[in-house]
């Protein structure tokens, strides 16, 4: 008996991919891959190998071992402040930034009214870039023609809120936080409107009031978006850049990792291999802070 046509179709073997199948794939797959080894990882590279040695970006290369990190550590003096900042900026917006953003989440996925505008209104300073933002803070934050000096009454006796090194930095992060709340609160939103309603539902016959529903129901099921804010809150806050640069160029209490790797690299005095050495120990902290942070929330995952 010959075979049928749905029998024929059972006898055949793994399509073969054609030329044209593979050419496609190479493009597809090939171009962003040399893409990105060409600007991220390339760059990366080269910065690490760099950071061994000291040029100026005309001269020849010089190898210096270690003296370049040695010289970082030790006789920079401002190293350590910078550090110091970066961990402040850290602190501000996973404590207190990120924490903010998921209770206006929480209080607009209640339905309360005009929810649609507070979502536009809180989400608007996200589109907005850090020198953008850095310039409206200095429009707040001026010291003669400040909005908040107005505001106070105090200019007879005006305060430096961006020119006092004790100041300056919370003026600033206030700013990089409006902008962060907005982010996190979108992400939070979208993962509260995918939790299961039945979860609350039986949460509530069983008993529990609506801080324990949230804490020990919808919280442990937005580990996935908890994984997200965490790792773009511990990038926005290292990579931190465009904000300080803008209001006073990263100098006199604004000095941030970002700032010390331009000034050296693209500076007047060119020490390629000490900016270098600096951008290294910035994607160090960076790796640090992330690979921790998602290996302790995969074991997590794997343990529930």
């Amino acid at each position: 008996m010959p075979p049928t046509p749905g029998r024929r179709a059972g006898r055949r073997g793994p399509r073969r991919f054609t030329a044209r199948d593979t050419a496609v794939l190479c493009a597809l797959l090939g171009l962003p891959v040399l893409l990105d080894v060409a600007v991220v990882w390339g760059p990366t590279l080269a910065s690490i190998a760099l950071s061994f040695t000291s040029w100026d970006g005309i001269g020849d290369i010089e190898w210096v071992g270690t003296d370049n990190y040695a010289d970082l550590f030790t006789s920079y003096p401002q190293f350590w402040p910078a550090v110091r900042h970066n961990l402040l900026w850290l602190a501000f917006l996973g404590l207190v930034a990120a924490p903010f953003g998921l209770l206006l989440a929480v209080l607009i996925d209640r339905g309360v009214r005009f929810s649609r505008f507070y979502q536009s209104t809180l989400y608007m300073p996200v589109v907005l870039s850090l020198a953008v933002v850095g310039f409206i803070a200095q429009l707040v934050f001026s010291r003669d023609q400040g909005a908040l000096n107005a505001m106070l009454g105090n200019q007879g006796d005006p305060t430096d809120w961006l020119g006092d090194p004790d100041l300056n930095i919370w003026m600033v992060l206030l700013a990089a936080g409006w902008r962060h709340t907005g982010y996190v609160m979108i992400l939070y939103l979208a993962g509260l409107k995918a939790v299961d309603a039945t979860l609350k539902e039986a949460a509530a016959i069983d008993g529990a009031n609506e801080r324990q529903t949230f804490f020990r129901v919808v919280l442990p099921t937005l580990r996935p978006v908890n994984v997200v804010v965490g790792v773009i809150t511990v990038i926005e806050a290292l990579r931190a850049f465009d904000i300080v640069y803008a209001v006073n160029q990263g100098r006199n209490g604004l000095e941030l990792l970002s700032v010390l790797v331009t000034d050296n690299i693209v500076g007047e005095a060119a020490r390629i291999g000490f900016g270098s050495a600096v951008a290294v120990v910035l994607l160090t902290v960076s790796l640090g802070f992330v690979v921790t942070y998602l290996v302790q929330e995969i074991r997590g995952e794997k343990s529930r």
